[in-house]
């Protein structure tokens, strides 16, 4: 039996989605796992992309063999159940790692489509224990893992510090488009023991309250930022609302594992997280942050912190992001898989 993955195109890896799937593959390769199709491009012209990855698709009933475990990253658009039936028809069995959901929130496919659609695979890896749980409830037959929290390569180390600054710096990073964080324009109101440094394009200052709270630090490359992350925390907050994660966006962190959150820990930064967000359930056990109910609360939790507190969580995150350096997550996940 042979481990095997289907590389493709991916269109830059400064998207989260795009940075997760060619951090898996950069993973399997360097534990063995044979590429089936051909090697990874990164073309950003749509029509050269389509060709790229199709082609990889088409050599893969030349490719694979009986007996292979074919990996196979989720979502792969038109091309996921014909990938699936040639493997079956090869004799190969597919593994599938999720990394999004077409029924959440695009509201591609509808849940039963969804369902249908990863019904091809031999083993699905979800993202989390509520992932794999709502996949069960839905009618998922199909023997499900868990990948835990998505692994973050970079060869770029994060300058620690165990003593945290005065006032607190909370790290918010992505895109700041205020249809999904509008929570930021309301959050200022709230705040007065600590600031926000903000890493992202689309945050507009003048329209948010308690704006000298804010520092707008502008658009940064993932790996630059682990270098020079201002800040001792990481914010994962999405939504509408500063008292609950809303909209289909933060409806979305009951199941799902930001990527954003890898980063922060990446950055070696403690994690603030919705207390009912899947990824929860990860910094509470690990003792990497803090899960608050509402943002309004986080003004006096932060301010009945003490640095011992703050440094245990600091350690606990400097140890977790090692891991995910080196690929553990998605390595643990894979050597579990059984059909």
């Amino acid at each position: 039996m042979r481990n095997c993955y289907l590389s493709r195109n991916y269109k830059g890896v400064d998207g989260a989605g795009n940075k997760a799937k060619t951090d898996i593959e950069q993973i399997m390769e360097s534990n063995g796992f044979v590429n089936v199709g051909l090697r990874q491009t990164r073309y950003t012209n749509s029509i050269l992309a389509f060709l790229a990855t199709l082609a990889g698709v088409l050599k893969l009933p030349f490719s694979l063999r009986k007996g292979d475990r074919l990996v196979v990253q989720y979502p792969l658009k038109k091309y996921f159940t014909l990938v699936c039936q040639i493997a079956h028809c090869k004799g190969a069995k597919v593994v599938v790692v999720i990394h999004d959901l077409g029924s959440f929130r695009r509201k591609k496919l509808t849940v039963a489509q969804e369902i249908h659609r990863l019904g091809h695979a031999d083993y699905i890896i979800a993202h989390n224990s509520r992932m794999k749980q709502w996949l069960l409830d839905n009618g998922c037959k199909v023997p499900l893992g868990v990948l835990e929290i998505f692994d973050y390569l970079s060869e770029t180390t994060a300058s620690s510090h165990l003593v945290p600054s005065q006032p607190y710096g909370v790290v918010y990073a992505g895109s700041l488009n205020p249809r999904k964080n509008t929570f930021l324009y309301e959050v200022g109101n709230y705040v007065h023991s600590y600031k926000f440094n903000l890493y992202g394009n689309g945050f507009d200052l003048e329209k948010a309250q308690g704006k000298e709270h804010f520092n707008c630090k502008g658009f940064v490359r993932s790996d630059e930022l682990i270098a020079t992350a201002e800040g001792d925390f990481g914010l994962v907050w999405d939504g509408f609302s500063v008292d609950a994660c809303t909209g289909n966006f933060g409806e979305y962190l009951k199941y799902n594992n930001p990527h954003k959150t890898s980063l922060y820990i990446r950055c070696e930064l403690p994690v603030i997280i919705w207390d009912q967000a899947a990824l929860s359930d990860f910094v509470r056990s690990n003792g990497i942050g803090i899960c608050i109910s509402s943002l309004a609360e986080l003004d006096t939790i932060l301010s009945s912190l003490t640095p011992a507190q703050y440094a245990k969580m600091k350690q606990n995150t400097v140890e977790i992001s090692k891991r995910l350096s080196q690929g553990y997550y998605i390595t643990k996940a894979l050597s579990e898989v059984a059909f």
